[in-house]
C-alpha cells in the first residue's frame, strides 16, 4: 500500500492562512484551498513544503502581532 501511495501523484495547496498541505492530483480540491503549481510524489510535495513552509504561525496571526507590536525602548 505505501508503494502505491508513494506512486500516486501529489498537488501542494494553501489555504487563505498560508499553511500548506498535499492533496491527490486530479480530485476536485476542497473549499478554501489553492493550489501552488508544485506537483510530484508524496516525498517531494513534503520536501518542497519544508522548503517554503517556513513560518508556521498561521497568517491570521502574523498579521496581528505585526500590528500590535511595541516599540522597543531605548
Amino acid at each position: 500500500m505505501a508503494d502505491t501511495q508513494q506512486a500516486r501523484g501529489y498537488a501542494v495547496v494553501v489555504n487563505h492562512e498560508e499553511q500548506y498541505s498535499i492533496w491527490p492530483a486530479g480530485r476536485e480540491l476542497p473549499a478554501g484551498w489553492t493550489a501552488t503549481g508544485f506537483a510530484g510524489t508524496e516525498d517531494e510535495c513534503l520536501a518542497h513544503i519544508d522548503e517554503v513552509w517556513t513560518d508556521m504561525r498561521p497568517l491570521s496571526l502574523r498579521t496581528w502581532i505585526r500590528d500590535h507590536q511595541q516599540p522597543v525602548p531605548s
